[in-house]
């Protein structure tokens, strides 16, 4: 159905688009944090007149936002899984780099199918330096979707590392897919594949590459 590929492409340009941090937020609760920068976020894409700036000007500014909430660190090594562990320092900071790109890329562009949904907050699961927040989007006919946010604290401030939605985890998928590529390439040949088709912008392109 359109209207969910509509409301999984909100979520994640949710995550990507978040206001930066606050003192009005800082040391606040993970669902109060997310609801302030949603409710921002959600002017934002609602707003004709921002729909008009140059395409190049919006993503760059939007991704220097991205770089605030996102955690590219953590949802980049979990996943990597197991294959994390195999790689050196270096190797893992441009991994990270990659992986940001792609991602950003990949979801960026599918801003404009925002189409008015709603979003209402189920509450949120902390344990120690992690959290749950549980929230469900809704659009305009009714229809509704799970979706949760997995973050964790840096500081005073939680950012997301994972989003679910209906039970489907983003990085669980992420992993699926490079477990399944470096068993047909070497790990050197996924990262040659990331830096070829980070311009193309679409993460599932390096994928379906050719051993």
């Amino acid at each position: 159905m359109r209207w969910q590929s509509s409301i999984g492409v909100v979520v994640l340009s949710l995550v990507l688009h978040t206001g930066a941090p606050s003192a009005a937020v800082a040391g606040s609760s993970p669902t109060e944090q997310l609801r302030g920068s949603i409710d921002k976020v959600l002017r934002l894409v609602g707003d004709p007149a921002g729909r008009r700036e140059p395409i190049r000007e919006r993503r760059a500014a939007l991704r220097k936002i991205a770089d605030e909430i996102f955690d590219w660190g953590e949802t980049a090594k979990r996943s990597l899984g197991m294959h994390w562990r195999e790689r050196t320092p270096a190797e893992r900071e441009e991994f990270v780099r990659l992986f940001a790109d792609l991602l950003e890329r990949s979801y960026m562009w599918k801003i404009d199918l925002y189409d008015g949904e709603r979003i209402g907050y189920e509450g949120d699961t902390i344990e120690g330096d992690q959290a749950i927040v549980r929230t469900k989007l809704v659009n305009k006919h009714g229809g509704e979707m799970a979706v949760s946010f997995k973050m964790v604290r840096h500081d005073d401030r939680w950012k997301v590392y994972d989003v679910e939605i209906e039970g489907v985890s983003l990085v669980a998928n992420y992993r699926t897919q490079f477990n399944s590529l470096l068993r047909r390439s070497t790990y050197p040949e996924v990262v040659r594949a990331l830096r070829a088709k980070s311009s193309e912008g679409e993460i599932e392109a390096v994928m379906a590459s050719p051993k």
